[in-house]
């Protein structure tokens, strides 16, 4: 049970700094993922997210230490 927890907040953590991170037009890294229509584009930077999710990760649990 702790781990889906640990889970939906590692997943929920990267919608939400993938949409940051879109907004400041980063470079395309690999393992991004794109993909889109005619009008509509939807692009989610993997990478970054991840990256970002593991730093506060480690910032919370060095602040509980």
């Amino acid at each position: 049970m702790r781990f889906l927890v640990f889970l939906g907040f590692i997943l929920a953590g990267m919608l939400l700094f993938s949409q940051a991170l879109a907004m400041m037009e980063l470079p395309d890294m690999p393992g991004d993922i794109s993909f889109g229509g005619a009008t509509w584009h939807i692009h989610i930077p993997v990478l970054f997210s991840l990256g970002a999710v593991a730093l506060s990760g480690l910032i919370i649990w060095a602040v509980k230490r």
